[in-house]
């Protein structure tokens, strides 16, 4: 075991089963004990205690008189050395967390458009136009001209259009945000002035207004935070867009998730990361490459996946899911993971350390994640299936010298069903009907079959148990009738646990939402059967339930704040997960977060968040860490919206007025 791995972080005898609801976890942990090897569990404990000003989000680090620790409740220590308070200092650092989030959604949004825009101009051979329909779909609600273009010179058309929103030099608000939304939301925006006209600028705008010497006004710092997550939501819904054009729009797919998908008979690879251009070609590159496989003794290459990367494979091409974050350590310590090729976002540095007590080769691919002392293949679309080649053929390389006595993998593994876009749930609401599909949805809400709609989000943090908090919680809303959505490593934590699959939705729904999704399942005729829970992909994805919660409050007559939707984050870690919190409350959604982010140092910015919020865009947080709680709140939230509508729609048959338009 190399000398970096056992000086790593010192471990707290804790037991295992207390870090994880996952058995194939808990397994992988104890053997982790047995050699010694310490994990993302151990180097938490390490930490221990962390910083009680950071927690609280009193410490400023904004320029280098510093760092200022803020106090309140000491007369001498209330402001920094330049006279900020703790309100400006939490502002400031929430703002930057948001910001963060959006350059790495955008970044992977950008990505892609680049890639549309090479397969238009013909320089990206190995990619294609997968889904021309959904193409058409996207120019004509941006405003495009459709008849008579090719898919190539439409393909140009629309990521220029999107590559026009990273840069545009006009205040026009970004057309991925505009023509996705709501009338209400778009006036709420222009009104308030937090419409983005550009991705790039809004998060370099971000930045200044929170640098020393700049904005101290907290309502004002937030706003701008605000403005800053819905550039964030302008570059997910280009990522979400893009992809379904090259990849393919996503439809129900059958497929296993956990570590027990890894065979010891495969060469295995796991595809780690977020940005699908890689793992897509890593794919076929595998197919292509079974006979050099077999030759070395293997029965082929089994392609894996990790974290959203793998979600996005899962969805298209029914790829098994291996981990979610959390896990992805432990995918290297089964023994027989060949390979891990890993791209952009939630790789932690560690798998490299990792790596060397096995044989897994740690291949990194892109210029702005590399890790030192790993294989560096820099990608290139260009030449996407050759690189692919390459990394493949490292696998196998790994393969040959794999220590048979080195392997163990938990043989936990369950069905899942996915691939749920929100052109594939309305294509089975379309069965019941056809004309208004999503009004199959909203009629079962209003008429009290249906509790209302969550959307399962966000990712795994040490600070709960792994996945615990999403299991308890959806099989709470199960049993009371919730219409259940989710992306990213929530979606892996249901995916693991069996949650994704029919056998589902006889064990943990109730009769409302059973019935539901029996006449659902009935009318659509789906082979593969409905789950409780629908798969709707990685965390860039999450416009797509974002496009749900906006048809339904269309088909009702009513803006976001008031349609039944709310949203829970039980396992936030990343800044992604910030700036997604945020424009969820833009967008006028009740969002529940399961790790308290560092806002508790100032009463201001916490009663913003949580009440302020609400009054100005429909929309709040619900900072509840305990899981029974946080389903509690969440259910209030559904019921209240549910009963004030109805009042709402009673008062306006009554009286012959429009319906009310307040939340």
């Amino acid at each position: 075991m190399p000398e970096e791995t056992v000086k790593a972080p010192g471990r707290t005898k804790v037991d295992v089963k207390t870090r994880t609801a996952d058995p194939a976890s808990v397994e992988m942990l104890t053997k982790a004990e047995a050699l010694g090897v310490t994990t993302a569990w151990d180097r938490y404990q390490a930490q221990q205690p962390q910083c009680g000003f950071g927690l609280d989000g009193v410490c400023c680090r904004a320029c280098i008189a510093g760092p200022c620790r803020i106090n309140s409740k000491r007369e001498n220590q209330k402001r920094g050395i330049c006279g900020a308070t703790d309100y400006t200092i939490v502002s400031r650092n929430l703002v930057r967390f948001i910001a963060g989030g959006a350059s790495s959604h955008s970044d992977h949004g950008r990505h892609i458009a680049h890639t549309l825009h090479l397969v238009a101009e013909g320089k990206a051979p190995d990619y294609k136009v997968s889904d021309p329909v959904k193409l058409r779909a996207v120019a004509e609600r941006i405003g495009l001209t459709t008849d008579g273009k090719s898919d190539l010179d439409l393909a140009k058309e629309v990521s220029e259009a999107a590559l026009k929103d990273y840069a545009r030099v006009d205040e026009e608000p970004c057309t991925f945000l505009t023509t996705t939304i709501t009338e209400g939301r778009r006036k709420k925006f222009n009104h308030a002035n937090i419409a983005p006209a550009a991705i790039d600028r809004q998060v370099v705008q971000a930045l200044a207004e929170t640098t020393m010497g700049m904005d101290a006004d907290p309502v004002n710092l937030i706003f701008g935070g605000l403005k800053t997550s819905l550039a964030d939501y302008t570059g997910m819904h280009i990522g979400t867009d893009l992809s379904d054009i090259l990849f393919g729009t996503p439809k129900p797919i059958v497929s296993e998730a956990n570590l027990g998908v890894i065979d010891p008979a495969y060469v295995n690879i796991a595809t780690h990361g977020h940005n699908p251009t890689l793992s897509s070609i890593i794919v076929d590159a595998a197919r292509a490459l079974e006979g050099e496989a077999k030759a070395v003794g293997a029965k082929g290459v089994n392609v894996v996946g990790i974290c959203c990367t793998g979600n996005e494979l899962l969805m298209r091409r029914g790829v098994y899911l291996a981990a979610n974050s959390a896990s992805q350590e432990l995918a290297i310590m089964t023994g027989a993971l060949d390979a891990m090729i890993v791209d952009v976002q939630c790789i932690m540095p560690s798998v490299r350390v990792l790596s060397e007590c096995f044989h897994t080769k740690i291949i990194t691919t892109n210029p702005l994640a590399k890790i030192p002392n790993t294989h560096y293949i820099e990608f290139r679309e260009e030449k996407a299936l050759e690189m692919a080649k390459d990394m493949v053929r490292l696998a196998i390389e790994g393969y040959k010298v794999r220590d048979p006595k080195k392997v163990a993998i938990p043989q936990v593994k369950h069905k899942v069903v996915a691939g749920f876009s929100t052109e594939a749930l309305m294509e089975i609401f379309a069965s019941i009907n056809p004309e208004h599909p999503v009004k199959v949805l909203t009629e079962a809400i209003e008429s009290g079959e249906l509790k209302g709609v969550c959307l399962f989000a966000g990712c795994n943090n040490m600070k709960q148990p792994q996945d615990e908090g999403h299991l308890t919680i959806a099989k709470e809303l199960a049993k009371n009738d919730v219409f259940m959505l989710a992306t990213g490593c929530g979606a892996g934590a249901f995916a693991k646990a069996g949650l994704l699959n029919p056998e589902a939705v006889e064990t943990y729904a109730g009769p409302g939402l059973k019935s539901f999704l029996k006449r659902l399942q009935d009318a659509a005729q789906i082979d593969t059967g409905l789950p409780l829970i629908f798969h709707q992909g990685s965390c860039v994805d999450n416009t797509r339930s974002a496009d749900l919660a906006t048809a339904m409050a269309n088909e009702m007559g009513v803006d976001v704040p008031k349609v039944p939707f709310v949203a829970s984050a039980p396992e936030a870690m990343h800044e992604k997960a910030v700036a997604i919190g945020t424009w969820a409350v833009a967008m006028g959604l009740p969002t529940h977060v399961g790790v308290i982010p560092h806002v508790e140092g100032s009463q201001l910015v916490w009663g913003v968040a949580t009440q302020i919020a609400h009054d100005v865009y429909g929309g709040y947080f619900i900072f509840e860490p305990n899981h029974a709680e946080a389903a509690k709140k969440l259910l209030e939230a559904l019921n209240y919206r549910t009963w004030k509508l109805g009042i709402h729609r009673d008062a306006a048959k009554r009286f012959n007025t429009p319906l009310a338009a307040s939340w």
